[in-house]
């Protein structure tokens, strides 16, 4: 960093970048950057800077190719077992001479899970491309003495630029001359509000950037007025630059269900190898030679073919899927399936305050008179509610507001620009949110603007302005002239010296401004944006020119104060978001003050809870900001890295982040939060592409309304996959058991394990996926993100049931073996064993809807998906026993009535089971439950 003393800019010099302009007077920022405000750069200066600092654009990293993104698929280790089980099939069947039609088959699987994968991860990120798409086309300069129209990636350091309404600023400059000028920031801070800039002051070093009003920033937008600026940092200098660079720097770690599903295949892949080891090693011990080695390969291919569920990465896609279009139609779209599961893991909500926690509506929450208090009832724009009188004793009583507040209420209709209009059946603002505010609070006891200008039409009117910090208005009504002004409380009482009470003007004394000013003072400690009224009457209209020394001798009408008014639905949602174990906290470029009183309104924060502001967090190191984070609720005046850096350190100690946002400002935190989630009606292209998850309404109660999908979905995905898992460890204790019993052959061969797996497996778990939310759901604390896919009882479900599941086919298995060697068709024993198999896979899928209720006590409407399923993979699997093509395909052969009722038989034991588990865990539950006499 180069010192402001030091700095200078010639033509050989380099200058690092600076980001403390905003403490640089106009004149020293000039020299620093060895330019002229009269004539701006020579040609020469400007080649040399464009050679030395490059085009002012933001740049992009490298990411992923997507030859790179498909290869990545197919390191897999569940997919590299499979493609080695393939290769090993196809050079048996060839050594043969028959068609590798498992191969074939185990290929095909292969290819459709890896470029399931491949469409999941190919949609690069697009945050700097739209950073990119926020830079201006044109830009006017003045260089070596002429004015010019540039494109804004040659903008140097040291131009003067020229800035006018509408224009969207392309590069971070300090302001020289500024006429009224308002810029929206709401890219970089998220307020909505223009930000009046006054290029005279020097602030310092320390402040926040919501608070350089003498800065103007690439990516923002002026709304009025003009400039005059000096450019100061180009391309990734700037603010903007800097935030594309922490974009950059985030990556993205695994989602805990890619974890788990890595771990899942890290466990099934050894396991299965194991087993197989286990098998060949034992089957050359028992035969004492290895004569017999082809047939234990082939057992092993079907072991291994067996233990992958092949079907299940689809499953899970799908189910994700559909928990998007559950979320989609409560509000919020996904954008990345894996979010889905990762929300129900969720600890921490960081959320934006404007606009997701509150209307983004000023709204007038009270009203001042010298010796009366008005409360102010309704919600948003609409002109319906009530003033209530506070009256000593602290209780409101309805008041004739309209008659009492008549002055102050006139001049909140007169003095204003705005146009409050009814669309169909909502209440519009045209203009000015804060001046809308004010024609709703007069709406509210019939003052409309309409009618009073056709009463009072405005004749002359004298504009804010950032230095006199107030509007005036003069009407004419008849042969009478009124003044009415509104604007900055302290500012107006100074030109004040008479007071309005009851109907009647009365001079105002010390006691009485210093009564206003604590009227002032009591409002602003709630969080209140103060405005102060007052009126003249003049009996001549003041001659053009004058009318700003007319704003003299004024009579006090009182205070409004209005608020951005908190969402009504938020307060439930906070409540229920803390029933669920999840802490929210406000994060927001707003003051301290208003902050903390909306945290506190919506049950956010308590008095007792600490609040921090960016200068506060600035000074702390990040181990001492992972010590802090636990204790505080709210965040004012922060920047983009203090967002990152509160989002690190809540992770950091453990936490599992989402992070809501819609700025520029906000992309960093967006992408490093684990849940980063964009606003859809306020957000920035640059937010939403950095972003997991767009609320579609820009309302808070959505993200809990998500969370509680999230929690379902996770339940589903481990219902299907307890159930995928536990039949398939059955599938493989089978397999291993015929050359183990001496039954000669293999019980299945991988091509109906495929079927098993993809079909028979697969269409019921996908209704599984499809049941709706258990009980008390957002009654229970988040999913732990690092718990294991087998934690919880899981892991040992799968065992038991798999070994039951074995046990029940294999006692099928050695009857039916010697059954149809009795019966003059040796074959017939395996397509009983597939059969059984699969059937039992149905009752399975029944009972595993729930661990505690009976399949006889759950109301099968709720699942009307899992009975179809289950029906249509029994015709299925009739289909492929009866149908010859199908026999000839898929290699089995028709049963007789009686073989087809003994394997639905010993299918139904599985289910009766099941269910016989769930009725002595209830008993043995009951018996804890129950104390001891």
């Amino acid at each position: 960093m180069v010192s402001p003393e030091s700095s200078s800019m010639s033509s050989d010099s380099t200058l690092e970048p600076i980001t403390t302009w905003h403490s640089f007077a106009a004149e020293k920022a000039l020299k620093v950057l060895d330019t002229d405000s009269e004539t701006g750069l020579t040609p020469q200066q400007v080649t040399q800077r464009q050679e030395q600092y490059g085009l002012n654009e933001l740049e992009e990293g490298a990411g992923r190719s997507p030859l790179e993104i498909l290869w990545d698929q197919f390191t897999n280790i569940m997919l590299v077992m499979l493609i080695a089980v393939a290769i090993v099939s196809a050079f048996i069947d060839l050594r043969k001479g028959a068609f590798p039609k498992d191969a074939v088959a185990i290929f095909a699987i292969v290819i459709l899970n890896g470029m399931l994968g491949y469409f999941q991860e190919s949609r690069a990120e697009q945050a700097l491309a739209a950073l990119k798409r926020m830079s201006s086309p044109k830009v006017r300069v003045m260089r070596d003495g002429k004015l010019l129209e540039v494109s804004a990636k040659e903008l140097v350091p040291g131009d003067i630029m020229f800035l006018e309404a509408g224009v969207q600023i392309p590069a971070d400059g300090r302001l020289i001359e500024a006429q009224n000028l308002q810029v929206r920031e709401a890219a970089l801070t998220g307020e909505a509000e223009g930000v009046i800039k006054k290029p005279s002051v020097e602030l310092p070093e320390d402040a926040p950037l919501g608070d350089r009003i003498n800065m103007v920033f690439m990516g923002t937008e002026v709304v009025q007025g003009r400039g005059e600026v000096i450019v100061t940092n180009t391309g990734m200098t700037t603010e903007l630059g800097r935030i594309a660079e922490m974009i950059q720097g985030v990556e993205s770690e695994p989602t805990p269900l890619q974890q788990r599903m890595s771990q899942l295949g890290n466990v099934l892949v050894s396991g299965s190898l194991a087993l197989v080891a286990l098998v060949v090693i034992g089957g050359v011990i028992r035969t004492g030679s290895f004569s017999s080695l082809e047939d234990l390969l082939e057992v092993s291919l079907s072991m291994a073919v067996a233990v992958v569920p092949e079907g299940l990465p689809a499953v899970v896609t799908v189910t994700l899927a559909i928990g998007t279009q559950r979320m989609v139609r409560r509000h919020a779209l996904i954008r990345k399936l894996p979010a889905v599961e990762t929300l129900g893991s969720v600890t921490t909500i960081c959320s934006d305050k404007t606009g997701t926690l509150t209307q983004n509506k000023m709204v007038v929450q009270s009203v001042y008179t010298l010796n009366e208090v008005f409360q102010v009832t309704g919600e948003g724009y609409a002109p319906v509610g009530e003033l209530r009188l506070i009256t000593s004793d602290e209780n409101s009583t309805l008041s004739p507001a309209a008659e009492v507040l008549q002055p102050i209420l006139t001049a909140c209709v007169l003095c204003n620009d705005a146009q409050l209009q009814q669309d169909k059946n909502q209440w519009i603002i045209l203009g000015d949110p804060t001046e809308g505010a004010l024609l709703s609070l007069a709406g509210k006891v019939g003052l409309f603007r309409e009618t009073h200008n056709q009463q009072n039409p405005r004749i002359a009117e004298i504009p804010f302005s950032s230095e006199r910090k107030r509007m005036s208005v003069i009407c004419q009504s008849d042969d009478e002239f009124s003044m009415f002004t509104k604007g900055s409380p302290e500012l107006i009482l100074a030109q004040c010296d008479a007071v309005l009470v009851g109907n009647t003007t009365v001079s105002l004394t010390e006691v009485d401004r210093q009564r206003i000013l604590d009227q002032n003072n009591e409002m602003a400690g709630k969080g209140l944006r103060v405005l102060g009224f007052a009126t003249r009457s003049l009996t001549t209209l003041p001659e053009e020119g004058t009318e700003e020394a007319a704003e003299q001798e004024l009579v006090w009408l009182g205070l409004v104060g209005m608020l951005d008014a908190p969402r009504p639905e938020v307060r439930e949602a906070v409540k229920r978001c803390r029933e669920a174990g999840i802490r929210p906290v406000m994060i927001t470029g707003d003051h301290q003050l208003t902050a903390k009183v909306i945290a506190q309104d919506l049950g956010i924060a308590s008095p007792d809870d600490l609040s921090l502001t960016g200068q506060e967090l600035q000074k702390l190191s990040q181990t001492e900001l992972e010590q802090e984070v636990e204790q505080v609720s709210v965040y004012a005046r922060v920047s983009p890295e203090h967002k990152l850096r509160i989002v690190q350190a809540l992770q950091k100690n453990g936490e599992f982040v989402a992070m809501t946002g819609d700025g520029v400002n906000d992309a960093p935190a967006l992408k490093q939060a684990d849940i980063g989630i964009a606003m859809g009606i306020t957000g920035t292209d640059v937010s939403k592409e950095a972003s997991d998850m767009i609320l579609l309404d820009d309302n808070f109660a959505t993200i809990v309304a998500a969370t509680e999908e999230g929690r379902v979905v996770y339940s589903n995905i481990r219902r299907f996959v307890k159930y995928i898992l536990g039949s398939n460890i059955g599938e493989v204790l089978v397999i291993a058991s015929s050359p183990i019993l001496g039954l000669g052959g293999v019980p299945l061969s991988p091509l109906q394990i495929l079927w098993m797996n993809l079909v028979t497996d697969g269409l019921p778990a996908l209704a599984l996926a499809m049941e709706p939310a258990e009980p008390a759901v957002m009654q229970r604390p988040p999913n732990d993100p690092r718990e294991s896919i087998f934690a919880r009882g899981l892991g040992l479900y799968m065992v038991r049931i798999g070994i039951i599941f074995a046990i029940l086919t294999i006692v099928l298995m050695v009857w039916a073996y010697d059954h149809t060697k009795i019966a003059g068709n040796p074959e017939r024993w395996k397509t009983m064993v597939f059969t059984t198999l699969c059937l039992a896979q149905m009752g399975h899928a029944i009972a595993v809807r729930s661990d505690n209720q009976l399949t006889i006590q759950m109301n099968p409407a709720t699942n009307p998906y899992l009975w179809a399923a289950v029906l249509l993979t029994t015709v299925l699997q009739l289909l492929l026993i009866y149908v010859p093509p199908l026999q000839s395909f898929f290699g089995t052969h028709p049963l007789t009535f009686t073989e087809l009722l003994i394997c639905l038989g010993f299918s139904a034991l599985m289910f009766i089971w099941i269910e016989m588990e769930k009725l002595v865990q209830r008993w043995f539950f009951q018996r804890r439950q129950t104390p001891s006499l």
